[in-house]
């Protein structure tokens, strides 16, 4: 069977879509389950219960530098969710959980109308400003309006051989009344991890009284970062 091409403002993309070069800055925080599944809920899905009435949602920038989708600034408010169907529960339930993307603004229209069109990613358009010296910081606007930053403290590097194996996780979406789950894969290199390590910044934009609402500005359990990450996406399918 042929691969699956998608023609967007002119360019015709033959899946899996690639990315060979990027960079990632991301943080981990445990909020309260109930306040995240409101937040989610018009998706369908369940959260991952990590521990009684907690839940994860991991906060993230990347900087896309070269890749089928072309180079771009992309924020993300993902929240740890179950397969369709499953009650899993407990730490181990991370390792099978998926991410459902519930923010993600980025600075390129191209990458945004093939988010929405081929995946289903709620992409809008926004605005970066990125301090990259010492520490790792940015600030993401929408129509002007401060939604969220982020300022990171450097990280220990972490041993190649535990971070250079593919990883596999499913991402969902929900767009236009649909949810979707895509595969994908990541390898990640140039690795580093500290506990906490992140100071987040909220304005007033609906995005970010939202994050108000799961109680950010708040401490992280983890932040990392990676030099570079080369990831691959496929089709997505419709689940709901």
């Amino acid at each position: 069977m042929a691969p699956s091409q998608y023609e967007i403002a002119g360019t015709v993309l033959t899946m899996p879509v690639k990315i060979r070069t990027a960079s990632q800055h991301m943080a981990m925080f445990s909020v309260d389950a109930d306040a995240a599944q409101r937040m989610i809920d018009y998706s369908g899905l369940q959260v991952c219960h990590f521990r009684p009435r907690r839940a994860v949602v991991v906060l993230m920038l990347m900087h896309y530098v070269d890749g089928d989708l072309g180079p771009y600034f992309e924020y993300g408010t993902n929240v740890m969710v179950n397969p369709p169907g499953s009650q899993a529960g407990g730490l181990k339930a991370l390792q099978s959980a998926g991410a459902f993307i519930h923010h993600l603004p980025v600075d390129g229209a191209f990458t945004m109308e093939a988010g929405r069109t081929i995946w289903g990613y709620p992409k809008v358009l926004a605005d970066f400003v990125v301090r990259d010296g010492h520490t790792f910081g940015f600030d993401a606007s929408i129509d002007g309006q401060f939604v969220v930053g982020m300022d990171f403290r450097p990280g220990l590097a972490l041993p190649s051989a535990l971070t250079s194996k593919p990883q596999v996780h499913p991402t969902y979406s929900h767009l236009n009344g649909v949810t979707r789950e895509t595969a994908g894969e990541m390898t990640l290199s140039g690795v580093r991890y500290r506990p906490g390590g992140v100071r987040v910044r909220l304005g007033q934009h609906p995005y970010a009284r939202e994050l108000a609402s799961l109680g950010f500005p708040k401490r992280a359990m983890v932040s990392s970062s990676a030099d570079n990450v080369e990831m691959t996406f496929g089709d997505a399918k419709e689940i709901a």
